[in-house]
């Protein structure tokens, strides 16, 4: 089983800001702009509100409600209206796909999303950054893999309910592929039934990547047991020795600023299993009984 630490959401390069941990502590993802996706911010739900505004306040109108949305991994029922048998899933292309290919993910590995967060509020009605607080990184939902598709190989009559997704209109590109969420998954040796994908809906401290101490984001802190010891595969784009530390029980990344998928290989890392299992444990499942509402 794989391990895929895959970053999305907003960030200084594709929108311009962070994405705002809100004053409930509510982790609110902002997808990437994306002018070809017929999703537009202000469709986007996220309980009670619309992305449209926030987007925009955060962005200082660099992103408007109207522009298109690029709502990729998909993961929440709620946040649009669904055909029947609507599933959560992602979409990657690209030298992300390509890595991604060259080192064997597919069914039953697992994707761990992370993102670029800052805490937000409101003065007078205007969503913004609070003063003197930094960017970190944080992990904010998973997706388990229960199916992989080529989208080019699709028939046209196939998958009605995923035809809003942005990866169906990228035109042709042979390395365009979907990844499905699996309906539920058991970590081996954890025998609890876990849902295929979900979110976690508050920051929580289990979920910082980024050491507490550190000035910049990509200065992280992970369990121990994520320290390559004794000639294990490190997790990819991090093999240089240079960019770890161990000091239990913690050990110390300088994380790689390019490359957006990060792979693992749980079977040379058992020890992270409990851990693993601990941290789903925290999030709020995808309901796929509550799509079919669109």
């Amino acid at each position: 089983m794989r391990l895929i630490l895959s970053r999305k959401g907003f960030d200084s390069s594709a929108g311009g800001c962070p994405s705002p941990v809100l004053p409930d502590g509510s982790l609110c993802v902002l997808p990437i702009p994306d002018p070809l996706s017929q999703i537009r911010y202000d469709d986007v739900s996220f309980g009670p509100r619309r992305l449209g505004k926030i987007a925009r306040d955060l962005s200082g109108g660099r992103v408007r409600g109207g522009s298109g949305a690029h709502l990729d991994p998909d993961l929440v029922a709620g946040a649009l209206p669904r055909q029947p048998g609507w599933r959560p899933l992602l979409g990657q292309t690209g030298s992300a796909q390509g890595h991604l290919s060259n080192q064997g993910v597919g069914e039953g590995d697992l994707f761990l999303f992370f993102g670029v967060f800052r805490r937000a509020e409101m003065v007078r009605r205007r969503w913004r950054f609070i003063p003197g607080t930094r960017p970190f990184h944080a992990i904010w939902g998973w997706l388990h893999v229960g199916q992989v598709l080529t989208v080019d190989d699709l028939a046209p009559e196939t998958l009605p309910w995923a035809r809003y997704h942005p990866h169906f209109y990228r035109g042709p590109d042979p390395g365009n592929t979907l990844y499905l969420a699996s309906d539920g998954w058991r970590l081996p040796e954890h025998g609890s039934l876990m849902q295929g994908s979900g979110v976690f809906p508050r920051l929580e401290e289990q979920l910082l990547l980024t050491d507490p101490q550190a000035r910049l984001a990509t200065r992280w802190r992970l369990p121990g047991e994520f320290f390559p010891v004794g000639g294990k595969p490190a997790l990819s784009y991090h093999s240089n020795p240079d960019r770890w530390r161990l000091d239990p029980p913690w050990c110390y990344l300088t994380s790689a600023a390019r490359g957006q998928e990060f792979v693992l290989d749980l079977d040379a890392y058992p020890e992270l299993l409990p851990w693993l299992a601990r941290l789903i444990g925290t999030g709020v499942g995808t309901d796929n009984k509550e799509a079919g509402n669109g």
